[in-house]
């Protein structure tokens, strides 16, 4: 069945809450107004308030009540807003749900997810539209997703939910409309593992969020000039697919990394340091790395659009990854 990610996710959501009766919904107008960008409407009609809650304008409180109410055996779905506004709940997952089943030696866990909208494209300025993936990719003890395919949101949500740790489920703004199939069912989609999306032999481009389909579009441009690129589609920022990502390296022989975050500090540079640990020989040219540049998202729509990585950018980097013959 063809459906939007947008909704996969409230589908996902739905089937969910019927099948397991301690899964809930919690978030600033997740209810009656159906969710900032409309993923949860019709949820609090189905579900009624005392499972689709709509909370105080409070992030840190929001967050600790999912967490504490995870720990008491629930299976809360949080809405934060944005994921701009996710650094103002940090204490409470960097220091109460992350920590927790390691503290306790597996003996406490906390199956929550915290979904949030995130990324460029929609001329909402630098509160916004900011990529953090990797500032929570940094911490031990939860689990960070990103699906870029309506099939994917649906597996990954599925997965997240039933898992007994916490996940941050970050979803770009600009996909919620991309359609395509879903299969109806327990379908679910392992966290912590890769999509190759392209198959090819000369180059590989591992890329997470909108920056997936633009690098597809870059891979039919270089394909014209007889490069066949290979697309990683990462699906998952902690646990990286190491494997994947290696493997893939090994065939092709050279890596370019794409991501919507600012350079300085983004998951390309764990995935460099992890090809140049595991395939270094392999490399036949510099690694490559396509971002945003170190600047808060603008707000200006031409400034935005320069700020955005774009396909163009990717297949100037990969030719110039093989030099002169394309110079």
């Amino acid at each position: 069945m063809k459906m939007t990610m947008r909704e996969a996710i409230r589908r996902t959501l739905a089937e969910e809450m019927k099948r397991d009766e301690r899964v809930f919904i919690l978030g600033e107008d997740v209810g009656l107004y159906g969710g900032t960008l409309q993923v949860t409407a019709g949820l609090f009609d189905e579900f009624g308030p005392n499972r689709v809650i709509d909370t105080p304008l409070s992030e840190a409180a929001i967050t600790g009540a999912a967490i504490g109410s995870a720990m008491m055996g629930l299976r809360p779905v949080l809405e934060i807003m944005f994921a701009d506004f996710i650094p103002l709940a940090l204490d409470q997952i960097l220091n109460n749900a992350a920590k927790m089943c390691y503290g306790y030696d597996g003996d406490m866990s906390v199956p929550m997810v915290l979904r949030a909208p995130f990324g460029g494209g929609m001329r909402s300025g630098m509160h916004h539209c900011q990529n953090l993936e990797a500032m929570f990719a940094h911490i031990p003890g939860i689990y960070v997703v990103m699906p870029t395919t309506p099939e994917d949101a649906k597996g990954l949500l599925l997965s997240a939910i039933r898992d007994p740790n916490p996940v941050i489920y970050l979803e770009h703004k600009m996909l919620y409309g991309v359609r395509g199939d879903v299969e109806e069912g327990d379908q679910t989609v392992p966290i912590g593992k890769a999509a190759i999306r392209r198959e090819g032999r000369d180059v590989t481009i591992v890329a997470c969020g909108a920056l997936v389909n633009k690098s597809i579009i870059a891979a039919e441009e270089l394909a014209r000039d007889g490069i066949e690129a290979e697309v990683i589609d990462l699906r998952t920022i902690r646990p990286l697919d190491a494997e994947t990502i290696v493997a893939s390296v090994h065939k092709t022989s050279r890596l370019l990394i794409a991501h919507e975050a600012c350079r300085t500090g983004g998951i390309a540079g764990e995935i460099a340091a992890i090809a140049a640990e595991r395939a270094i020989d392999a490399l036949d040219a510099p690694i490559g790395r396509v971002t945003a540049p170190d600047a808060p998202v603008p707000f200006s729509p031409t400034l935005e659009d320069y700020f955005l990585p774009k396909p163009a950018q990717i297949v100037a980097q990969v030719k110039f990854m093989f030099g002169k013959r394309f110079s």
